[in-house]
């Protein structure tokens, strides 16, 4: 039994159509939500549909129930060390042989805020004893191309990244590594630094936007501090406007890229280039 924690959000739903394309019997799989209505349409393809609520561990215990395979996918910055710390218990009852965590890349080197979550997360799977995977993703090509309609409006994007590389990939390049971790055999105890093939500055991205829809874009590069205020500016809380300009000014450093070729190991392919995900994002 393989168990997909959040599996209602974006990347949840793409693991478990992954598992679902790699032959794992829909019966087989548990898709684990705090709000289990929103996964009917899971439940009626035969996945097992289950509620899990971090803030209510019973629900936990049940949702693990015959998992031989967790993952648990990281949720919103706030509470999450101890929402985390909720499944890895439940996980360490149930007496599991591989939980997988999404994480964030180069965890373990990074100065970036955002990662400050993560790094207690695995110290905790560490401390637990669990056989674990630690799936660090870097950033999601997604990212940006949520932004694509204001982007065009506003024929820029807006950032502190100078020059930095974003080693992104497409949020379906991460599920499939999931997806291959879980249905396979190999080690434990092992963590996959998962980034993209080919990494690229918000510059060339702002190109990548002009080619392809015939709108002018461009990177227009403030100070942190700048790109914080003009975060709050358009409305976003205090602390995630202050965390999203510390991950701009650390990818200026370098902390999103990593050439250790994980991620298209794990999937068999080439990843996703940005350009694909753009063009895609246009006709949708």
């Amino acid at each position: 039994m393989i168990v997909v924690t959040g599996a209602t959000g974006h990347l949840g739903r793409l693991v478990v159509e992954n598992l679902l394309d790699r032959g794992v019997p829909a019966g087989e799989i548990v898709a684990a939500a705090r709000t289990p209505e929103k996964a009917a349409d899971l439940a009626a393809r035969g996945v097992q549909v289950r509620e899990a609520d971090y803030e209510r561990p019973e629900t936990l215990a049940s949702a693990l129930a015959g998992a031989e395979k967790v993952l648990l996918i990281s949720g919103a910055p706030g509470n999450r060390v101890a929402d985390h710390q909720a499944v890895i218990d439940a996980a360490k009852a149930e007496g599991v042989r591989l939980f997988a965590y999404t994480s964030i890349l180069n965890a373990d080197t990074t100065a970036m805020q955002l990662a400050d979550d993560h790094k207690a997360t695995e110290a905790n799977i560490k401390a637990a004893g669990l056989p674990y995977a630690f799936l660090r993703n870097s950033w999601y090509h997604e990212n940006y191309t949520g932004q694509l309609p204001q982007t065009l409006q506003n024929g820029a994007i807006l950032g502190a990244a100078g020059e930095g590389r974003i080693a992104g990939a497409a949020r379906a390049d991460y599920a499939a590594a999931a997806g291959a971790v879980l249905t396979s055999d190999g080690p434990v105890n092992v963590a996959y630094e998962l980034a993209g093939d080919a990494p690229y500055t918000l510059t060339e991205l702002a190109a990548v936007v002009t080619e392809l829809s015939g709108t002018p874009v461009v990177y227009r590069d403030l100070p942190a501090e700048e790109f914080e205020s003009t975060l709050a500016g358009f409305g976003l809380p205090a602390p995630a406007a202050k965390l999203f300009a510390d991950v701009d000014a650390n990818i200026a450093r370098g902390a999103l890229v990593n050439d250790s070729g994980d991620l298209s190991r794990l999937i068999g392919r080439p990843t996703t280039p940005v350009a694909d995900t753009v063009a895609a994002a246009l006709k949708s």
